[in-house]
């Protein structure tokens, strides 16, 4: 491992104004040149572990104050400088603003109560206007003018830091000669607190931020998730394996003057893209409302690689949504940026299996139709259910050969799976509930994210995505605490997921009846039995929440009758198109 110094080395924060979903810290480090040029960003993370620095966070607050009340008050400033900056904000809002760029720290001139130097801390809000659209993660062409350190690290404004030696072992690759020419960043997986013990919402998201990424590894390298990682500058720039070691590059020191400042508001114009080929080639790519995952896939595409980094303390920390409905939300925003850019003259098909290679396009390919999931799951989940009902086989007989065929491959699939969880530690109590979401994800995030990028596609008005709400009420986190699902929202998602619930359980109970009774044998429905049971099981929390649950967290009563109503709708269809066949 490379040697830190002990001096305070300049780095820089950006951060959007608050409150407009924009708040993405990025935190930059300008390369001393010495005999060793681990100085580039080694105590970066130091800097930002778990709190952010009060002046920031007081500069932060005081402008936020300034935007509701859309006035300055003598409380919010300390000087006539300050006066002076506050006025800018004068009669604009959040949503509509000029370009912000203040000075918090400049390394050089402040000192900590010790004499040492303090690392260089700018508040950045780039302009915005309702006639342009604002990309949240433009903010690096603001500090290339400012510091234009080599390397950048990218977090999310819920993330911080939770190991000061990450930025050290990410060094260890971008020093590597064997890589440094075309690596583009170094990802970290996405860790989050306040998990509880059973993740019963799948929050970890293992397959995504640990397994896949382990697998990709081994080709070009994981994908860009958005937060916790390194990225080399040169990568972004469009300087396609141009990027050289930290030691040999030559990062301009950062400066305060007017030129310099100049620039950097030139830089952060809401409407800068217009003219230029930031968001194209250069720079994050735009295109996708999961824009970190197409600048992760172009990158790769144009030649670039990337390391998956996962060391067993965890280098950034994050929160997770903690209800049901904000979960699948969030989920469901990702479905949709992924459609965009599978429709796109991007598809990892065509562009990607030319560009990388067949296997890198197959993965992406399998990332990008993830929503395709809601047509095998929907099927699953209601076609051998109502067929069951109205006495219809579709699988094998227990003494027909294929039968087991059938059962190999369930059995298979899911001790493959739950196997990949042990090997990492992870409970099976955790893994089922990681697969009772998957299931619950078909009826909701997969089958929603698909209708609305469809009706998107057609130019047709579709609900939209607000940014999900990280802040939960005192008994909701309780109930979260706990290990009890939250139905409480009076939302779609739970209708449809209410009604499939509805009508496996009425499909057990009535398989079960006839069985029992005698009036169909059980080897011809064995599977389909086994099938809707297993479904029903999965559903048990949804059971509760619908029919004997109490607390705040239960399904409210109208999304509980609409269910039904749906369920009795399901039957009567099924039942008219059976008889037809019949």
């Amino acid at each position: 491992m490379v040697p830190v110094s002990s001096a305070s080395p300049p780095f820089l924060c950006v951060k959007g104004l608050p409150g407009t979903g924009g708040d993405r810290w990025l935190i930059d480090r300008r390369a001393r040149v010495r005999a060793v040029p681990v100085e580039a960003v080694a105590v970066i993370a130091i800097a930002c572990m778990r709190g952010r620095d009060e002046m920031y966070e007081n500069m932060k607050d005081r402008i936020g104050r300034a935007t509701e009340r859309n006035y300055i008050s003598k409380d919010l400033v300390s000087d006539g400088e300050e006066l002076e900056f506050f006025k800018r904000w004068k009669g604009f809002s959040r949503n509509n603003h000029p370009t912000i760029i203040k000075v918090l720290l400049e390394n050089g001139k402040d000192v900590d109560i010790a004499g040492n130097s303090l690392p260089n801390l700018i508040y950045v809000s780039r302009e915005k206007s309702p006639a342009s659209h604002h990309h949240y993660k433009a903010g690096t062409r603001v500090s290339g003018a400012l510091s234009n350190a080599p390397i950048v690290l990218t977090l999310d404004c819920d993330t911080f830091s939770n190991d000061p030696r990450a930025p050290l072992r990410a060094l260890c690759y971008f020093l590597d000669p064997s890589l440094a020419a075309d690596l583009a960043f170094v990802q970290f997986p996405q860790r989050y607190q306040g998990i509880n013990e059973d993740d019963i919402y799948a929050s970890r998201y293992m397959r995504f931020f640990r397994f896949n990424p382990r697998g990709m590894d081994g080709l070009r390298g994981p994908n860009y998730v958005g937060t916790g990682c390194f990225f080399a500058r040169a990568s972004l720039h469009g300087d396609t394996k141009a990027a050289l070691p930290i030691s040999r590059l030559e990062a301009g020191r950062f400066s305060a003057s007017e030129d310099v400042l100049k620039k950097a508001h030139g830089l952060a114009k809401c409407d800068y893209e217009d003219a230029s080929s930031w968001g194209s080639t250069i720079g994050f790519r735009y295109g996708s409302l999961v824009e970190d995952f197409h600048t992760g896939y172009r990158l790769q595409c144009e030649g670039w690689r990337s390391v998956f980094c996962n060391p067993e303390r965890a280098a950034f920390v994050g929160d997770v949504p903690k209800n049901l409905n904000d979960a699948i939300s969030q989920m469901r925003r990702w479905v949709v940026g992924l459609y965009e850019v599978g429709f796109s003259r991007h598809n990892p098909l065509s562009y990607g299996v030319r560009k990388a290679s067949f296997p890198v396009g197959l993965i992406y390919a399998h990332c990008v139709f993830l929503g395709v999931w809601c047509v095998p799951l929907m099927i699953y989940g209601l076609l051998p259910q109502l067929a069951l009902i109205n006495r219809v086989p579709l699988f094998p007989k227990v003494s027909d050969p294929w039968f087991f065929v059938y059962a190999y491959l369930f059995l298979a699939a899911y001790l493959c799976d739950l196997l990949d969880f042990l090997v990492d530690g992870v409970p099976f109590r955790r893994w089922w509930n990681d697969q009772r979401i998957w299931l619950i994800r078909g009826p909701t995030v997969y089958l929603f994210g698909t209708l609305e990028f469809l009706l998107n596609s057609l130019s047709v008005s579709a609900p939209g995505f607000n940014v999900t709400s990280k802040v939960t009420e005192e008994e909701q986190a309780d109930r979260y605490a706990r290990g009890e699902f939250d139905f409480a929202a009076r939302s779609p998602f739970f209708g449809v997921l209410a009604a499939v619930a509805v009508v496996n359980l009425s499909a057990v109970a009535v398989g079960i009846k006839r069985v029992v009774t005698g009036e169909v044998e059980i080897g011809e429905f064995s599977m389909q039995l086994a099938l809707c049971g297993f479904v029903a099981v999965n559903c048990w929390p949804i059971y509760g929440a619908m029919f004997w649950r109490r607390d705040g967290g239960r399904m409210p009563v109208s999304v509980t009758a609409a269910a039904t109503v749906v369920a009795g709708l399901l039957h009567l269809i099924a039942h008219l198109v059976f008889a037809f066949r019949g």
